[in-house]
């Protein structure tokens, strides 16, 4: 996953995670951390024999945070593979919703909100995933109609894996 904090990007792989053990890789680099949550948005950290304490707010749609460590507030912006892709895809006029959606890592599929035949408009969520204890909504990027869905509440599917087929309606109005 990507996350923004401020200007800066940053690769981000949760490696593994055993009671408040944590071990992350980012960019290349492995931390392995202690975490405890604590209420209100808060968490202690515990790293290289240093004690963190750090509060964060989760703005609503919660992928945007404002995190105060050290006396200093950070924005942090997660970006899983359909928020990039979504980014990327302002930049491109002629970019045209795929008619076929495969998983963009392996997850949980936690709701699937569509069935063949649905008329489905452009901003209306196909389903929710779940990845690394985060969970993200699917939605089309236009106006389209459902084919084929090989999926269904609590699958587990494996990275690039065929989830829904698409009729992508081409006319522009």
């Amino acid at each position: 996953m990507d996350i923004q904090v401020g200007n800066k990007m940053y690769d981000v792989t949760l490696l593994s995670k055993e009671g408040n053990k944590v071990s992350i890789d980012i960019d290349g680099e492995v931390f392995d951390v202690d975490v405890a949550m604590l209420q209100n948005g808060t968490c202690s950290l515990l790293y290289n024999g240093n004690s963190y304490n750090a509060e964060y707010v989760k703005a609503e749609g919660g992928k945007h945070y404002s995190v105060n460590l050290n006396y200093s507030t950070y924005q942090v912006d997660m970006l899983d593979s359909q928020a990039k892709y979504m980014k990327m895809r302002k930049h491109k006029d002629n970019a045209v919703q795929s008619d076929t959606i495969t998983a963009p890592m392996p997850c949980k599929i936690v709701k699937v909100y569509c069935k063949p035949g649905d008329k489905i408009k452009e901003g209306e969520t196909l389903f929710t995933m779940e990845a690394m204890k985060m969970q993200s909504n699917y939605k089309v990027s236009a106006d389209c109609e459902v084919a084929q869905v090989m999926i269904q509440d609590g699958d587990t599917v494996s990275a690039e894996q065929v989830l829904v087929k698409l009729k992508v309606d081409d006319k522009k109005e």
